[in-house]
């Protein structure tokens, strides 16, 4: 009777393990992976060694997006870099990816199908580290008026999240203060003509070396025009040069004028513009051999779109020839001046020098 008891109740346990619904009793933690690793997920199930067990890739942008990899121990996809194993003591399926790729991202899904309509499954993610990568919208360069407010803007995609930061070229100070910002925006109440120059937009998640954009702030204002030496003497039948420095942009039209008459390029001037920069300009008008009606005030006008600056120089009468540019044009003799050539004051000087070397030859 104890016998009969005893198989009963065996019978009985494989009976109930007989119906028992499989289950999966382990899945991989979430992956966090570089490009070019190799990463493994495992999935152990229970009670299903009759039902077939599915690896699935599924989009984690598109949920409906999915790709079978593998049937029971077999692979379905034709892949080099994709494995799989079957651990039978564990009762594990091991899915293994070689050479990661940023594609391979999303989600992994281990499924175990009892029925048309019934599974179990459970999923694992993969991330994977990507590099920083500045977007399409954020701001390129731009052109600006002063005193209008500006706003930069900047957008980076990767994994991790990347980290925005702002700097000037050279370190130089950002309108927000400081030599460095952080944030996707770089917000300038009123912006300057100080403000104009190149603005780095810098992503950084700490994958790779980062990844840097650029910006250039080019600020549109209307002259500012100043004089270096706004008062110049020089003597009759000399030469003079009156200077002014310009900072304007756009690039602004340059005149120099005399008793309300513009002057131009003749036998008793000479007008040069010498740009250093796309905002600077140095403009010089030389006063040939000056006659009397040459002395007075000169003006120096600059104009553009945004409006009109000018300063005055004067020039004025001196008894005695200031250099330069007199330089090369008169000898000082005594208390006069003797208007000389430079080829004849080169010939003269070249004379005294043999003279005062035989002399120290000789003595």
């Amino acid at each position: 009777m104890k016998t009969f008891f005893t198989l009963l109740t065996f019978a009985f346990f494989y009976t109930v393990k007989g119906q028992r619904t499989p289950t999966i009793s382990y899945i991989s933690q979430e992956q966090i992976k570089d490009i070019g690793e190799t990463v493994e997920f495992r999935c152990s199930v229970q009670y299903a060694p009759d039902f077939p067990v599915i690896w699935t890739k599924i989009n984690k942008d598109t949920v409906n997006e999915q790709l079978p990899l593998s049937h029971g121990s077999s692979l379905i996809i034709r892949d080099s870099r994709f494995s799989l194993r079957y651990e039978v003591a564990q009762s594990t399926f091991v899915l293994q990816i070689k050479d990661i790729q940023e594609t391979d991202a999303g989600f992994y899904q281990c499924k175990i199908l009892i029925s048309v309509n019934n599974y179990v499954s459970a999923n694992v993610e993969l991330q994977v580290r990507r590099p920083p990568v500045i977007s399409d919208n954020s701001t390129r360069s731009l052109v600006v008026t002063e005193g209008q407010p500006v706003q930069l803007e900047c957008y980076a995609g990767g994994f991790p999240t990347p980290r925005i930061s702002w700097r000037r070229e050279n370190n130089a100070i950002l309108p927000t203060g400081g030599s460095i910002y952080r944030g996707n925006m770089l917000k300038i109440p009123t912006i300057r003509k100080e403000d104009r120059g190149t603005y780095y937009c810098v992503a950084e998640n700490g994958v790779g070396r980062g990844i840097r954009r650029n910006i250039n702030v080019e600020v549109e204002f209307a002259p500012v025009i100043t004089a270096p030496r706004p008062r110049l003497g020089q003597a009759l039948q000399y030469d003079m040069d009156l200077e002014c420095h310009v900072e304007a942009y756009p690039p602004p039209a340059i005149v120099w004028l005399k008793d309300d008459v513009q002057l131009s390029n003749n036998q008793h001037y000479s007008i040069s513009h010498f740009a250093t920069a796309d905002q600077y300009t140095d403009t010089t008008i030389r006063v040939i051999t000056i006659e009397k009606r040459q002395y007075g005030k000169y003006v120096c006008r600059a104009s553009n779109k945004l409006g009109i600056a000018e300063t005055t120089v004067d020039l004025f009468e001196t008894s005695v020839p200031v250099c330069p540019p007199a330089c090369g044009q008169a000898l000082y003799y005594g208390a006069g001046v003797v208007p000389i050539s430079s080829g004849l004051l080169v010939v003269l000087v070249l004379f005294i020098t043999v003279v005062m070397r035989n002399f120290h030859t000789k003595y």
